[in-house]
Protein backbone atom coordinates (compact mmCIF):
# COMPACT_ATOMS: atom_id res chain seq x y z
CA UNK A 1 0.00 0.00 0.00
CA UNK A 2 1.40 3.38 -0.95
CA UNK A 3 1.39 6.23 1.52
CA UNK A 4 -0.41 9.51 0.91
CA UNK A 5 2.18 12.22 0.18
CA UNK A 6 1.26 15.43 2.04
CA UNK A 7 2.98 18.80 2.02
CA UNK A 8 2.06 21.07 4.93
CA UNK A 9 2.50 24.66 3.78
CA UNK A 10 2.62 27.76 5.97
CA UNK A 11 4.03 31.25 5.61
CA UNK A 12 7.46 30.82 7.19
CA UNK A 13 7.71 27.07 7.83
CA UNK A 14 8.76 27.84 11.37
CA UNK A 15 5.93 26.61 13.59
CA UNK A 16 2.54 25.25 12.42
CA UNK A 17 3.75 23.37 9.34
CA UNK A 18 6.71 22.01 11.31
CA UNK A 19 4.34 20.72 14.01
CA UNK A 20 2.10 19.10 11.40
CA UNK A 21 5.06 17.41 9.71
CA UNK A 22 6.38 16.21 13.06
CA UNK A 23 3.05 14.76 14.17
CA UNK A 24 2.43 13.15 10.77
CA UNK A 25 5.84 11.47 10.84
CA UNK A 26 5.41 10.37 14.47
CA UNK A 27 1.77 9.28 14.39
CA UNK A 28 0.88 8.45 10.79
CA UNK A 29 4.09 7.26 9.10
CA UNK A 30 2.45 4.03 7.92
CA UNK A 31 -0.20 6.00 6.01
CA UNK A 32 1.36 9.39 5.29
CA UNK A 33 4.63 10.60 3.82
CA UNK A 34 4.91 14.10 5.32
CA UNK A 35 6.80 17.19 4.23
CA UNK A 36 6.61 20.85 5.20
CA UNK A 37 7.67 24.09 3.59
CA UNK A 38 6.91 27.79 3.57
CA UNK A 39 6.23 30.49 1.03
CA UNK A 40 9.02 32.28 2.96
CA UNK A 41 11.74 30.90 5.26
CA UNK A 42 11.73 32.08 8.89
CA UNK A 43 13.80 29.42 10.67
CA UNK A 44 12.60 26.76 13.10
CA UNK A 45 10.78 28.34 16.04
CA UNK A 46 12.38 27.24 19.35
CA UNK A 47 9.08 27.43 21.26
CA UNK A 48 7.50 25.11 18.69
CA UNK A 49 10.38 22.69 19.22
CA UNK A 50 9.85 22.91 22.97
CA UNK A 51 6.10 22.25 23.01
CA UNK A 52 6.46 19.42 20.52
CA UNK A 53 9.07 17.82 22.80
CA UNK A 54 6.54 18.10 25.63
CA UNK A 55 4.20 16.04 23.44
CA UNK A 56 6.91 13.44 22.82
CA UNK A 57 7.79 14.51 19.26
CA UNK A 58 11.29 15.75 18.45
CA UNK A 59 11.28 18.25 15.56
CA UNK A 60 14.67 19.78 16.45
CA UNK A 61 16.27 18.13 13.40
CA UNK A 62 13.75 19.63 10.98
CA UNK A 63 14.63 22.80 9.07
CA UNK A 64 12.70 25.73 7.69
CA UNK A 65 12.63 25.46 3.90
CA UNK A 66 10.97 26.79 0.79
CA UNK A 67 8.94 24.64 -1.59
CA UNK A 68 11.72 25.02 -4.15
CA UNK A 69 14.15 23.34 -1.73
CA UNK A 70 12.15 20.12 -1.40
CA UNK A 71 13.50 17.06 -3.21
CA UNK A 72 10.12 16.55 -4.89
CA UNK A 73 7.07 18.55 -5.89
CA UNK A 74 4.87 15.54 -6.49
CA UNK A 75 2.34 15.40 -3.68
CA UNK A 76 -1.11 13.93 -3.33
CA UNK A 77 -2.12 16.86 -1.13
CA UNK A 78 -0.88 20.34 -0.28
CA UNK A 79 -2.46 21.44 2.98
CA UNK A 80 -2.19 25.15 3.73
CA UNK A 81 -2.27 25.93 7.44
CA UNK A 82 -2.60 29.72 7.35
CA UNK A 83 -4.42 32.26 5.22
CA UNK A 84 -1.26 33.81 3.76
CA UNK A 85 -0.02 30.44 2.52
CA UNK A 86 -3.47 29.67 1.16
CA UNK A 87 -3.46 32.89 -0.84
CA UNK A 88 0.14 32.49 -2.02
CA UNK A 89 0.32 28.74 -2.55
CA UNK A 90 2.55 27.97 -5.51
CA UNK A 91 1.32 25.89 -8.43
CA UNK A 92 1.84 22.16 -8.13
CA UNK A 93 1.83 20.03 -11.27
CA UNK A 94 -0.17 16.91 -11.93
CA UNK A 95 -2.79 15.47 -9.67
CA UNK A 96 -1.94 17.41 -6.50
CA UNK A 97 -5.06 18.42 -4.60
CA UNK A 98 -5.21 21.39 -2.22
CA UNK A 99 -6.91 21.63 1.14
CA UNK A 100 -6.91 24.42 3.70
CA UNK A 101 -7.00 23.91 7.46
CA UNK A 102 -6.21 27.19 9.17
CA UNK A 103 -4.67 27.40 12.63
CA UNK A 104 -3.92 30.48 14.73
CA UNK A 105 -0.34 31.78 14.63
CA UNK A 106 1.31 31.01 18.00
CA UNK A 107 4.11 33.61 17.67
CA UNK A 108 1.54 36.34 16.99
CA UNK A 109 -0.62 35.23 19.91
CA UNK A 110 2.38 35.06 22.24
CA UNK A 111 3.84 38.42 21.20
CA UNK A 112 2.51 40.34 24.19
CA UNK A 113 3.02 37.62 26.78
CA UNK A 114 4.25 38.75 30.20
CA UNK A 115 6.15 35.52 30.86
CA UNK A 116 7.56 32.53 29.03
CA UNK A 117 4.85 30.31 30.51
CA UNK A 118 2.18 32.69 29.23
CA UNK A 119 3.87 32.69 25.81
CA UNK A 120 3.82 28.89 25.69
CA UNK A 121 0.04 28.64 26.20
CA UNK A 122 -0.95 29.46 22.58
CA UNK A 123 1.80 27.17 21.26
CA UNK A 124 0.40 24.32 23.33
CA UNK A 125 -3.18 25.00 22.25
CA UNK A 126 -2.31 25.15 18.55
CA UNK A 127 -0.05 22.09 18.91
CA UNK A 128 -2.97 20.11 20.33
CA UNK A 129 -5.31 21.32 17.56
CA UNK A 130 -2.78 20.30 14.90
CA UNK A 131 -2.31 16.90 16.54
CA UNK A 132 -6.09 16.29 16.46
CA UNK A 133 -6.17 17.24 12.77
CA UNK A 134 -3.19 15.02 11.89
CA UNK A 135 -4.70 12.06 13.76
CA UNK A 136 -7.56 12.13 11.22
CA UNK A 137 -5.29 12.01 8.17
CA UNK A 138 -5.47 11.19 5.39
CA UNK A 139 -9.23 10.64 5.57
CA UNK A 140 -9.94 14.11 7.02
CA UNK A 141 -8.71 15.86 3.88
CA UNK A 142 -11.32 17.52 1.73
CA UNK A 143 -10.40 19.36 -1.48
CA UNK A 144 -10.92 23.09 -1.79
CA UNK A 145 -13.95 24.05 -3.83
Amino acid sequence: MSRTRILFLCTGNSCRSQMAEGFARALKSAEVEAWSAGVEKHGLNPLAVRVMAEAGVDISGQASKLVEELPTREFDWVVTLCGHAGENCPFFPGRTRRAHKGFDDPPALAAGAASEEEALAPYRRVRDEIRAFVEGLPGALKPEE
